[in-house]
């Protein structure tokens, strides 16, 4: 008789865990509030999972998902123009206040033109940087937007702030631009 109790007690113990992998299934198990498997970097990041403090971030979950923290261009680019502000994934308001170090070949007669995207890539402000110091130079010069007001946006949906190098010529040979992805 005691045989037949642990039988019969292994049995319900197999038959609940498999209803519950089922009905629930791993990854609703794993995540910390229940929603199931993030699906990005920021997902990442708000269910919980630990985030590795490296540039670019990164966030690993414990069933093995992988997610990169988007930071545009300005890593390949930060040779030629540095943005202090925004940062890759800063959160923005309206009016938006630019700010960095760009090579004097940034600039035109000491201003470059700075645009904000929403999350389809439409336009959604515009304005321009200025040089903060003497631009004819090759070296790093400082520059601080105006005021840029743009449309506003459903808190924490994503954008994108683009730096554009003034190109008076028009010649594409000539353009080059730094995107820099933010939050609202």
């Amino acid at each position: 008789m005691n045989k037949l109790h642990v039988i019969i007690g292994l049995s319900i113990a197999i038959v609940a865990g498999a209803l519950i992998i089922i009905f629930f299934g791993p990854s609703k198990v794993n995540a910390p509030t229940g929603q199931g498997e993030p699906t990005s970097f920021a997902e990442c990041v708000e269910f919980g999972y630990p985030v590795a403090e490296s540039y670019p971030r990164q966030c690993n979950t414990p069933s093995g998902l992988h997610f990169v923290e988007e930071i545009g261009n300005s890593a390949e680019k930060e040779n030629l123009i540095v943005s202090a502000f925004p940062r890759p994934g800063s959160k923005v308001t309206s009016p938006l206040i630019a700010t960095g170090e760009a090579r004097g070949n940034w600039y035109f007669e000491a201003s470059f033109p700075v645009s904000i995207l929403d999350s389809k890539g439409k336009s959604i402000g515009q304005g321009y940087a200025e040089a903060q110091g003497e631009w004819m130079t090759e070296e790093f010069v400082p520059f601080k937007s105006i005021p840029i007001t743009f449309t506003p946006q459903p808190a924490g949906s994503v954008g994108t702030v683009v730096l554009h190098k003034d190109n008076p010529s028009g010649l594409p040979e000539h353009d080059d631009q730094v995107f820099i992805p933010v939050t609202f």
